[in-house]
């Protein structure tokens, strides 16, 4: 966060971010809800990646009832949700802020898909928020245990609720996480039924909710940016817009905890480095083999491996070329000012 003098300090507040509309935010400060934006030397200060995002706590100094409110920092971050922008540039995207539970939703119908599960949880993990499963439209799944037997597998020790907003099963167990002074996120899939349950904790139509498409199960996208609902007993609730493409910006020890089975029978290989591709002696084959470890995990954990090996290699690269860019504006500016000194 910028420093300021004394002055300065006795006008700004703490707001909190609410509604990201890109280039305005909506913001909740003691006087009620207002517009705010960078201020001009805040928007030079942040980087892409660490411009405030809903759910972040800011500085801000506010003026007329109908002014926008300027944001001049944001405070420290508990927690930071973020995903690797679309497109082919290195760029961070944070879809929330200061979470405490990230609710992962997934519809039991044709839009089930374990292995974004598995990429929905190393998000979770990296982020340092706590994940729960919430498996949304179970009147519609004629096998729930079934499916909770395979999500279990997955993830092992995350809370997995199966939850009906058409018959309202599982609302209490999601009431949980929801108390006074904690936030809860929403992250899934378009048409997974994250709107419907917004509506149905805050009791309240925020969101408009849109039907599946019968021959995929997908749905569009009801939610077009990312919004913050106080709930009635003091919680506060994220909805972000839908993501079928989910591309992991940063390992921490998200795929070690998503991929825990795997990295502890990895412990029992004959080599320590052991790929778990072809070599002798290979716990991990030797798992599969027995039907203790489903081929198409262990495929997703080289898969997010490589990606993850993938995008730090796009970093350095980036790193380097802003370097080097560096150095070529600094010699530019030199020659400018060796040339200004001839001419004068």
């Amino acid at each position: 966060m910028s420093t300021f003098n004394h002055a300065e300090k006795e006008t700004l507040r703490p707001a909190r971010i609410t509604t990201d509309y890109g280039q305005k935010y909506g913001i909740l400060t003691a006087e009620g809800n207002k517009f705010g934006s960078l201020s001009g030397k805040a928007r030079a200060l942040f980087s892409e990646g660490s411009k405030p995002g809903v759910g972040d706590w800011v500085i801000v100094k506010t003026y007329g009832d109908y002014d926008d409110a300027l944001i001049h920092g944001v405070l420290e971050r508990n927690s930071v949700i973020s995903r690797q922008a679309a497109g082919f540039e290195t760029k961070e995207q944070i879809i929330a802020a200061n979470v405490d539970t990230l609710f992962i939703v997934c519809a039991l119908n044709g839009d089930y898909n374990s292995r974004r599960l598995e990429r929905y949880l190393i998000m979770a993990w990296n982020s340092g928020v706590n994940p729960v499963i919430v498996l949304s439209k179970s009147d519609l799944c004629e096998d729930l245990s079934s499916y909770l037997t395979e999500t279990e597998a997955i993830a092992p020790g995350v809370p997995v609720i199966p939850v009906s907003a058409h018959y309202g099963l599982g609302k209490e167990a999601l009431e949980v996480y929801t108390d006074s002074g904690k936030t809860v996120a929403l992250v899934g899939s378009s048409g997974s039924g994250k709107s419907t349950m917004i509506n149905w904790l805050t009791g309240e139509s925020h969101q408009m909710t849109q039907e599946v498409r019968e021959e995929d199960s997908r749905g569009r996208h009801t939610t077009t940016h990312r919004e913050m609902f106080t709930l009635q007993g003091g919680g506060i609730l994220i909805d972000t817009p839908g993501m079928r493409a989910l591309s992991i910006w940063d390992d921490g020890e998200g795929i070690s905890r998503t991929f825990e089975d795997i990295e502890q029978l990895a412990q029992q290989c004959r080599f320590t480095d052991c790929q778990h591709l072809k070599e002798v002696g290979c716990a991990v084959r030797d798992a599969i083999q027995t039907g203790e470890l489903e081929t198409k995990r262990l495929e997703n954990y080289h898969k997010m491996l490589r990606e993850i090996q993938f995008q730090v290699k796009k970093e350095a690269v980036a790193a380097k070329k802003s370097t080097r860019n560096a150095k070529h504006s600094t010699t530019r500016d030199k020659k400018s000012g060796w040339r200004k000194e001839i001419e004068d």
